[in-house]
């Protein structure tokens, strides 16, 4: 009888420590656009979290540690950015092939997560809802626009932003890479106000593959989605930051912001003060509460 019993001890131990070795679907997921790191706790809600443009997936290091206990994490690293391998975002248009992957990477984890994105992320997030609305359960945009040429111009379109949209992926891909990363932490100075996060965004940039860096701009700018957001009923929320020191006429920038989403029946727009670009470096106690918040 002890014998049995030690042997059923066992079995369960390693019954245990086979679940624990078995790789999640990101683990064996045939993506050629991204990887995913899984993290949080598994059994909870599904979140998947998507950084910017050149970003590295640890920009969500901190909302991720904090998220972890209530929600099974998925965090994208898009390939081309921050050293990762360029992969099939090395050639042709890379948009719309990552929206289609997340789309397959939800499905084969039988998942309706929230989406969660900062930046071109948000765009992506958007791009996802839009394409596949069954796939998404809740929207988390941070700091995006559904059209970028609106930062440039409140009365820009694709064509009309186009010439100035070639002109500078050009100049990003045949700058010399010592004045790139020369340039970096000056671009990166108006983004970000923490010294730590503005150091790891300029490595990220340094790091990226100028050419994935340089296109993913270029369609970021040439994608226009605000005639689809009135189709996008997805339970949203909309995070953009204010800081004084740089957006000086604060109604005409609010204007911005809620003027873009106005056709989107159901997100919840709330502005970071103090804040810059990069809201989960600047403020990260008032990102999180924001974020809970609806997700509760």
């Amino acid at each position: 009888m002890k014998y049995l019993r030690l042997l059923a001890t066992l079995f369960f131990l390693l019954a245990g420590i086979a679940l624990l070795i078995v790789p999640s679907h990101a683990a064996v997921f045939a993506a050629t656009r991204f990887t995913v790191a899984d993290a949080g706790t598994v059994g909870k809600p599904d979140v998947i979290l998507i950084p910017g443009l050149g970003s590295s997936s640890a920009v969500w290091d901190a909302e991720a540690k904090l998220l972890a206990p209530n929600y099974r994490l998925h965090i994208v690293q898009v390939d081309g950015f921050a050293g990762a391998p360029a992969g099939a975002n090395a050639t042709g248009a890379i948009l719309p092939g990552v929206v289609e992957e997340l789309h397959a990477y939800i499905v084969a984890g039988k998942m309706h997560p929230v989406v969660m994105g900062h930046s071109l992320g948000g765009l992506l997030t958007l791009m996802l809802a839009d394409a596949h609305p069954d796939d998404v359960a809740k929207l988390v945009i941070v700091d995006s626009l559904p059209f970028y040429g609106l930062v440039f111009d409140p009365n820009a379109t694709v064509e009309t932003i186009a010439p100035q949209g070639k002109v500078i992926h050009d100049q990003i891909i045949a700058i010399p890479a010592d004045q790139f990363a020369a340039m970096q932490p000056m671009m990166v100075k108006s983004m970000v106000k923490d010294e730590a996060g503005g150091k790891a965004v300029v490595a990220a940039d340094i790091a990226s593959d100028r050419t994935v860096f340089a296109n993913a701009m270029l369609e970021d700018l040439q994608t226009d989605i605000r005639p689809e957001m009135a189709k996008i009923k997805t339970p949203a929320l909309l995070l953009y930051p204010y800081d004084a020191t740089l957006q000086h006429d604060q109604a005409q920038y609010d204007a911005l912001y809620k003027g873009a989403y106005a056709s989107m029946p159901n997100v919840k727009i709330v502005r970071i003060d103090d804040s810059r670009h990069f809201i989960m470096y600047d403020q990260p106690e008032k990102l999180d509460a924001a974020v809970e918040g609806f997700l509760k």
